[in-house]
């Protein structure tokens, strides 16, 4: 059984948990858009080597991820993702002081613990301790206030750059870490009173999933996680190659963020009404449906490319956490949606190296690669079932 929490206790976790997660995401996914460059040249180096050990951090992560989600079952999310603040600070710290460039992958490579202790799958799965199956409400919510991540962080990391430099950017991040993300993520429950009971009643227990639909659920996360990634780092280029302005194509862009946002308001009112299948399922056409849109018609579609793809992404986000507690439950929720996700964080960090080798390639026919990708990812969510 769970602890039934106040309506006002339940509001305040909620919105703890999503300030805490839009510092852990903009320290971490979103700090090498603006500090790899000038982290790289303080060694003399490319740029590619910063993204190259931020692709290991993402490797890292998933290697954590199921380790992390089965201490969140055992003992609540609480403990795990307060570690996690612990780990990102001495990762930027590390960072901040690193001589080296041994030393730099080794500063990535603890913060890519800690995205696997403390980004939205331990999220998801503190949330599924708490609320049990009703968490699908709260999910939605924290993903609502960390949608903000990059509109925090990217102007945060260049005010903190400009001011006093990148070694300075990773201090702040750290400190940021320890004194607002980590007391914010103290409010949690303590698992003792909150997770699941350890032993439920014989009705209570239904049979373990099937094999197939795990397997199915890991490649629709893979497929979806691979074209976010992809977009977010070559979104212009690709709106170039279908003939829009440089000006143009910043502009769509400048769109992704705010049409998730509005996707995941839509549902948290309306879709919360269906199940969160049929929203996936949606959302992962809305991709193909833009591709198709955008060869179609060229620059003229580059808006409602960026929109029908960063709202389709938008919902996608979310049923990273509400699928895997609709279809089987929030017993071993935590340890199901670590491994499910290990899979999508490999493919991430090789997305932004295999899709600009395409668009390199064959220009906006390589849009056909994330098409048939999320073609494949609908196809899946239809094979899935309800029960």
């Amino acid at each position: 059984m769970l602890l039934t929490l106040p309506p006002a206790r339940r509001g305040w976790i909620v919105t703890a948990l999503g300030i805490a997660q839009t510092i852990g995401w903009a320290s971490s996914y979103y700090i090498p858009a603006v500090l790899a460059t000038p982290m790289a040249a303080s060694f003399g180096l490319s740029p590619v080597w910063v993204f190259g050990a931020f692709s290991m951090a993402m490797v890292v992560s998933a290697t954590v991820g199921p380790w992390a989600g089965s201490r969140i079952d055992r003992i609540g999310g609480r403990g795990v993702l307060m570690l996690s603040n612990l780990v990102f600070a001495t990762g930027l710290a590390l960072l901040a002081v690193s001589p080296s460039l041994p030393v730099l992958f080794a500063g990535w490579a603890i913060v890519g613990l800690g995205m696997g202790m403390g980004l939205y799958e331990a999220a998801f799965a503190s949330l599924a301790g708490i609320y049990g199956k009703e968490a699908r409400g709260p999910i939605t919510g924290i993903t609502l206030i960390a949608g903000f991540a990059s509109t925090v962080g990217w102007p945060l990391s260049g005010l903190m750059l400009a001011s006093w430099g990148w070694r300075e950017a990773c201090l702040g991040w750290a400190l940021i870490h320890l004194f607002l993300a980590l007391p914010l993520n103290a409010l949690l429950p303590r698992g003792s009173q909150t997770i699941i009971a350890q032993v439920e009643a014989p009705e209570e227990k239904g049979p373990p999933p099937p094999r197939y639909a795990l397997w199915l659920l890991a490649f629709v996360f893979a497929a979806t996680w691979f074209n976010s990634t992809a977009m977010a780092a070559h979104l212009p280029g690709l709106l170039q190659a279908a003939g829009a302005s440089a000006a143009m194509a910043i502009a769509a862009g400048a769109l992704i963020g705010p049409a998730q946002v509005a996707a995941r308001v839509l549902e948290f009112g309306l879709l919360r009404r269906v199940h969160p299948l049929v929203s996936a399922r949606i959302a992962a056409a809305a991709h193909p449906v833009a591709a198709v849109a955008l060869v179609g018609f060229g620059a003229p579609a580059a808006y409602a490319f960026t929109l029908l793809h960063g709202a389709g992404n938008g919902i996608l986000t979310i049923a990273k956490g509400t699928l895997p507690l609709a279809l089987f439950g929030p017993a071993g929720y935590g340890r199901r949606i670590g491994w499910l996700n290990a899979p999508a964080r490999i493919l991430q960090a090789a997305a932004p190296l295999i899709f600009g080798a395409a668009l390199t390639a064959w220009g906006l026919q390589a849009i056909w690669l994330t098409a048939g990708i999320g073609l494949l990812a609908t196809i899946a969510l239809l094979v899935l079932r309800r029960s």
